[in-house]
């Protein structure tokens, strides 16, 4: 019997809208399947937006409530145009399970009273589309002492288990890392930037959205002294539970790394895929000195960066998650498609050992049509 949810993701690369209708199968299945699943473009003006909001700056309130609305409704867009594609009705699905925006992520030490904000309205996601949209994921477990981040683990154990060794990394704006267990433990974080800075140097020097395969980063030469003063942030060293994004890892906390250097862009560009392997493999080593190694994200199809990857971790297998049934572009998508169909089933979402909450918890809120 069809056991059909849609999930939406805006990730902090904030380059398109994922969305993607998987059919869980019904209750015991292990595996879901991707029926149908697009990127969805985000108006210009719109990333601008989005982007302009991720730093302090005036008018926050104003912006931020129309920003809702507006993204609320290019969620509900990419919707329709996902069930238009498949050729399903609205009526099918049991529920959307949508991320939003991230626009300011503060986690327990950065603030006195910590919190996370999503945009897109799910109010407007749900009349536009005529689905139960299931939202705000990550507040509930922030209300629990948690980071709020990052959610996948809790799937990836789901769709990923195993008998041996194995770390599942999506490398979006942010990288983060999932460590699975024979005996069923999950632990995970976020490991740094992953492809945020690569993306914002590339369209500074090139005017290109991103590197693609890594190109121009393997044309140039990682430079040791830039590489040694961006490693030594603190975050890299602070202990789990962490998480991070655009607040920490952003365009300022680059150009004062840079100060007094003179690089090619091309080396800067080599150095920052350097910064993205380092973090991500320190990560990896800290957890097991060999296994399996599980990518996703959009840096599952940067080359450079698997290079360096696999340079750092010879023990290691590395491959994408499509070797396990799940594409790699879609995955997230996919995960909160389930965190909205463990939301209906009163099943949690989160996971303790990761963000660091009190106990498991049943995530987000139902917004009817």
């Amino acid at each position: 019997m069809p056991d059909l949810f849609i999930g939406l993701m805006s990730g902090t690369s904030v380059d398109s809208i994922d969305a993607a209708l998987v059919d869980f199968g019904g209750e015991e299945r292990i595996k879901p399947r991707i029926l149908a699943a697009l990127g969805h473009p985000i108006h210009p003006s719109l990333r601008d937006a989005i982007l302009a909001l991720c730093a302090p700056g005036p008018s926050e309130l104003d912006r931020a409530g129309q920003l809702d609305r507006q993204l609320g409704q290019a969620f509900a867009e990419a919707t329709n145009t996902l069930l238009a594609r498949a050729g399903i009705e609205a009526s099918a699905v049991t529920a959307i399970g949508s991320h939003g925006q991230t626009v300011r992520h503060r986690p327990p030490g950065t603030v006195t009273s910590p919190f996370t904000l999503q945009l897109g309205d799910p109010n407007t996601i749900a009349a536009l589309t005529g689905i139960s949209t299931v939202a705000d994921f990550r507040r509930r477990d922030m209300a629990l002492g948690g980071q709020g981040a990052p959610l996948m683990p809790a799937f990836h154990r789901a769709a990923f288990k195993t008998e041996g060794n194995r770390a599942v990394v999506n490398i979006g704006g942010m990288a983060n890392i999932t460590e699975l267990t024979a005996d069923g433990s999950v632990y995970g974080y976020d490991t740094g930037p992953g492809n945020a800075l690569l993306d914002y140097w590339v369209n500074l020097h090139k005017k290109q959205p991103f590197d693609r395969d890594g190109a121009w980063a393997a044309s140039g030469r990682a430079n040791p002294e830039l590489l040694n003063r961006l490693m030594s942030d603190p975050y890299f060293a602070a202990e789990p539970p962490k998480s991070t994004g655009r607040e920490t890892f952003n365009a300022s906390w680059l150009e004062q790394a840079l100060a007094g250097l003179e690089l090619s862009p091309a080396d800067v560009q080599a150095t920052l895929s350097e910064v993205t392997a380092a973090s991500i493999a320190e990560a990896v080593h800290l957890f097991a000195d060999g296994g399996e190694l599980l990518i996703c994200g959009g840096g599952a199809k940067n080359k450079d960066l698997l290079s360096r990857l696999q340079r750092r971790l010879p023990t290691w297998s590395i491959t994408d998650t499509g070797t396990y049934g799940i594409d790699a572009n879609w995955l997230e998508a996919v995960g909160f498609a389930w965190l909205a169909r463990q939301t209906l089933l009163g099943l949690p979402g989160n996971c303790p050992g990761v963000t660091g909450a009190k106990e498991e918890a049943v995530l987000g809120a139902i917004y009817p049509p």
